[in-house]
């Protein structure tokens, strides 16, 4: 019986990437690289977005480029860090936009699998980093699969795509807009919130576009404390 790497309708969707020859070069690739050096997130959460958020559920996507690539930091979620980590100052400008859109209080943590439980997939181009090195794996072979996730999406449709800064807005022509809606804007960083991200209201505009789709829309606001219950 063939291994399922996620667990849930994802792996019907990625098979035919899972099967690739492209797809078996980077395996051995990630087997070197997990034996050799420190990469993010350990090999048990590199798909951690996908499980969370099962393709049949997904209702939005929030598009990073690739994970932390500090200890403790990565989740396997975009922009996600784990509890007890010190905030990214990217995550810190994304709290206060979500306070200033929709109203929903900043919390001392950046776990965010409350969006993912709602149907946010978190998802990075590129799902690992070697220690210190951010785009240290671009380029070898993620880019297939998170490529093929978008597309399918896409051609479901009724999928928000929040899209920040100009390589996640690289994905654009991998989604059909006649079915799906696209919010985009500058990225959260601090070196370019301020040209465009803040005032953007990614989260309200994207649960009036989950209505207008028939969906319920996004609950953003996160818990104020995380328990090991809340891990995966």
């Amino acid at each position: 019986m063939k291994k399922k790497l996620i667990g849930n309708d994802w792996d019907q969707v990625l098979d035919p990437v899972f099967e690739s020859e492209n797809y078996h070069k980077l395996h051995n690739f990630l087997k070197e690289e997990y034996s050799t050096k420190q990469i993010f997130p350990d090999m048990y959460h590199i798909f951690t977005a996908f499980k969370l958020t099962p393709f049949s559920k997904t209702k939005v996507v929030i598009l990073g480029q690739d994970p932390y690539h500090n200890p403790g930091q990565a989740t396997g979620m975009s922009f996600a860090v784990m509890p007890g980590t010190t905030l990214p100052p990217s995550l810190k400008n994304i709290y206060k936009e979500l306070y200033d859109d929709v109203g929903a209080r900043p919390v001392n943590h950046g776990y965010l699998k409350k969006w993912a439980d709602q149907g946010v997939l978190l998802l990075n181009a590129v799902l690992t980093v070697p220690y210190g090195h951010a785009n240290g794996h671009q380029g070898k072979g993620w880019e297939d699969v998170t490529d093929a996730a978008i597309k399918a999406l896409s051609e479901r449709g009724k999928v928000v795509f929040i899209l920040w800064g100009r390589f996640a807005q690289n994905k654009i022509p991998l989604i059909d807009e006649s079915k799906n809606f696209i919010i985009k804007s500058s990225h959260p960083s601090p070196f370019s919130a301020d040209r465009g991200f803040f005032g953007s209201r990614p989260f309200s505009r994207c649960n009036t576009a989950l209505e207008n789709f028939g969906e319920t829309p996004i609950d953003w606001q996160l818990p104020e404390n995380v328990t090991n219950n809340d891990l995966i």
